[in-house]
C-alpha cells in the first residue's frame, strides 16, 4: 500500500499523494528543457564547461515528447497547461452518467481547447487505451466470447467512483461497426491496445495481427 512512501516520497500536510506528483512533475519538465541549473563540482574528474550545469546528455526535442496519464476532465486540463502530450486508459475517475468513450471525448476536447489557449510551440498527441479482440479462430472464442465484460462498469476507487471501459471483442465484421461507434478513438491521435501478457507472446502477436489484417484497414488506422 502507498509504496511511494517507503522511498521517501511523503505529501506535505494538507497535500495529496497527486500535489505530491505534479510537483516533482514541474522539477522534472523544467530540468529536461535544458536548463542550466547545477552547480558544477570544484574538482571535477573532466574539465567542466564555465557556469551551471544541465542535466547531460541533453536531448533536444525531449521536453516535446513527455506524456501525462489523464483521468479526468481536470486533470486533462492541467495536462495541457503543463505542455504535456496527454494518454486516457481505460479507466476514468469521474462519472456523468454518459458511455464511457463520451466521456473521453469529452476529457480529449478539454486538453486540446485548454492547449488551443497556450503557447506551448508544438502540436500535442492524445493516445486512448482500448482492449480489442477480433474473434477469428477457435482460441479467440475460448478465451474472449462473451464474458460479460462488453459493457461499461461504474466501480470505486479510495471511496472515488470512477468509469471503467469496455472491452471489445467480435466476430471483425461486428467489431468494425462497433469501433466506428467510439467518439474517443475517434478523437485521438493514437490507440494503444492492451493484451493479455499472461496468454504468452505467440498468442499476443496473433491477437495484433488479427486487428492489423481483420479490423484496422476498414477504419482506416495506419
Amino acid at each position: 500500500m502507498e509504496g511511494y512512501k517507503y522511498f521517501g516520497y511523503v505529501p506535505g500536510e494538507g497535500e495529496t499523494d497527486a500535489d505530491l506528483a505534479r510537483q516533482h512533475t514541474s522539477v522534472f519538465l523544467d530540468v529536461v528543457s535544458g536548463r542550466k541549473f547545477a552547480q558544477p563540482s570544484p574538482r571535477p574528474m573532466f574539465p567542466n564547461p564555465p557556469g551551471l550545469l544541465r542535466v547531460e546528455p541533453y536531448s533536444h526535442g525531449l521536453r516535446e515528447r513527455i506524456w501525462w496519464g489523464s483521468a479526468s476532465r481536470a486533470t486533462a486540463k492541467w495536462t495541457a497547461e503543463q505542455g504535456m502530450n496527454m494518454m486516457s486508459s481505460t479507466l476514468l475517475t469521474e462519472d456523468t452518467g454518459v458511455p464511457f468513450h463520451q466521456l473521453q471525448a469529452e476529457q480529449i476536447q478539454v486538453f486540446r481547447d485548454e492547449w488551443a489557449q497556450q503557447d506551448h510551440g508544438f502540436e500535442p498527441r492524445v493516445s486512448v487505451s482500448r482492449s480489442i479482440f477480433a474473434l477469428v479462430d477457435d482460441r479467440d472464442r475460448a478465451y474472449f466470447g462473451p464474458r460479460g465484460d462488453d459493457q461499461d462498469q461504474i466501480g470505486y476507487i479510495e471511496g472515488d467512483v470512477a468509469r471503467f471501459g469496455k472491452s471489445y471483442a467480435a466476430e471483425p465484421d461486428v467489431l468494425i461497426e462497433q469501433l466506428r461507434e467510439d467518439e474517443a478513438i475517434a478523437a485521438a491521435d493514437t490507440l494503444l491496445l492492451t493484451v493479455p501478457n499472461q496468454l504468452g507472446v505467440e498468442y499476443n502477436a496473433h491477437v495484433i495481427e488479427s486487428i492489423l489484417t481483420h479490423v484496422a484497414p476498414a477504419l482506416g488506422w495506419r
